[in-house]
């Protein structure tokens, strides 16, 4: 599960630049005046094999009673809550400000890991200007410059200390050969109820109510010998429809699970057919790369024309997970919730699947040779041979020439072809191109 790290700070000491930085993006606006940023603002990180989860917060004022720095406040206290590291901004040009005292005052309270970290320092002299910031009493300061992007890779690397035992431990459940499987969808479609179900038992909370569940629960789980973990997870929803506090931190929770689960099942309701926030959340587990099983739950409630029209709306909105099985159910009266064990093992081992080197080879020599790719300009992509390079989700590397001019349609033939030979069914798959160096480049200069 991916950490979270959280930038805290009064107004204007460059929290957006540094989350600019820290996510190699151009997300958080960024202008010289203060108070620009007012809501939580999340981006993904990565620094060699470490992925992290960066949010940006306002100016934070914790003593603010009213107006909107009061609503400012209480988004950055939710960031904090929800973050595993506090990373501490102050503006190493200003100095220390008594609302910097105030903001550390409520960090040292929390006992949260957090890191201090002094922004604007280029060109200055680290011992002297920085050595009052030691009164906050947060210990070490960092020095850096977000804009000129100085002492980012340590800051991270420091930040990251305390989780790298918790990152580099083996995961003890894909020991085990337990599949994590992630129950995924809109509030109250159903999520907790089916788990109950397949449990036999009323584990979890289930009301016809949407947000009954806040969190993201775990819970073990065998049938027929294969250990699962299922993972009950909270209702995404529309980004304009979340208001409590609470429900934010669920949002970060729900996003955690799907990165963590080898499986996830995308749950529709059938009485509100495929909406926004369904497709929102189908090209998120697609961008992680996750096995996905598609069911369409309250089967039960719906007439004859809605479900044509539910069909026809999982056809138009989600056509990118044309790869994975439908399942229609009722968890609520226990019908079609056999089959969906199968396509769940099914989608598990396509993620999983080994592709050996010659077999892959020979599927893209025949498939060039039934249809060659577009000819670009003066140039054809000539694909030579192709390995795989990853698992979960199934990764194939093809290497050749001109590769850069392989289209999009010819990308989504070579896959069809791929999927068809070794039975992908339920997992994406990925197909990079690889362009060999020209060795005459140099000569003809």
């Amino acid at each position: 599960m991916k950490p979270v790290l959280a930038l805290v700070g009064r107004p204007n000491v460059g929290k957006s630049t540094l989350f600019n930085r820290l996510t190699k993006s151009r997300d958080a606006i960024v202008a010289d005046f203060a108070g620009l940023t007012r809501d939580r603002h999340y981006g993904n990180g990565k620094q060699g094999k470490h992925e992290y989860i960066v949010i940006d917060t306002g100016g934070f004022e914790p003593d603010a009673s009213s107006g909107i720095y009061m609503e400012m406040a209480k988004q950055t206290r939710q960031a904090v809550a929800e973050s595993d590291v506090v990373i501490f901004v102050v503006d190493a040009r200003a100095g220390v400000s008594a609302q910097d005292h105030d903001i550390a005052n409520y960090l040292r309270r929390l006992g949260k890991p957090c890191v201090l970290v002094a922004n604007k320092a280029e060109g200055m002299l680290e011992g002297v200007q920085l050595v009052e910031f030691y009164e906050l009493g947060l210990g070490d300061v960092y020095p850096i410059s977000a804009a000129h992007g100085q002492g980012i890779r340590s800051l991270i690397d420091l930040a990251l200390a305390p989780l790298q035992l918790l990152d580099e431990e083996k995961d003890e459940a894909e020991q085990a050969g337990v599949i994590k499987l992630a129950v995924a969808g809109r509030p109250n479609v159903g999520k907790s109820t089916l788990i109950n179900v397949w449990l036999g038992e009323e584990r979890l909370v289930a009301f016809d109510l949407p947000g009954t569940t806040r969190d993201a629960i775990s819970v073990p789980f065998e049938r027929n010998g294969q250990k699962f973990e299922l993972i009950d997870t909270a209702g995404l929803r529309r980004r304009g429809k979340v208001f409590e506090a609470i429900e934010k931190f669920s949002v970060v929770k729900t996003l955690q699970a799907i990165e963590s689960a080898h499986v996830v099942l995308l749950l529709i309701d059938a009485t509100q057919g495929v909406t926004d926030q369904d497709a929102h959340i189908a090209g998120y587990i697609l961008e992680n790369g996750r096995a996905v099983v598609l069911a369409v739950n309250k089967w039960d409630a719906v007439d004859e024309y809605q479900r044509e029209l539910v069909k026809r709306s999982i056809e138009t909105r989600l056509p990118f997970l044309k790869f994975a099985n439908m399942h229609l159910i009722s968890a609520q009266k226990r019908q079609g919730l056999g089959p969906l064990w199968s396509s769940i093992a099914q989608a598990s081992k396509a993620a999983n699947c080994k592709m050996s080197t010659p077999v892959l080879t020979r599927l893209l020599l025949e498939a060039v040779q039934f249809q060659s790719p577009k000819r670009a300009g003066m140039f054809r992509p000539k694909l030579r041979y192709a390995h795989q390079g990853g698992m979960n989700p199934p990764v194939i590397v093809i290497h050749g020439n001109s590769l850069e001019h392989v289209t999009e349609a010819y990308r989504r033939f070579l896959e069809g072809r791929f999927r068809k030979e070794f039975d992908l069914v339920g997992t994406p798959l990925r197909i990079e191109f690889k362009t060999s160096a020209n060795p005459f480049v140099e000569k003809s200069q």
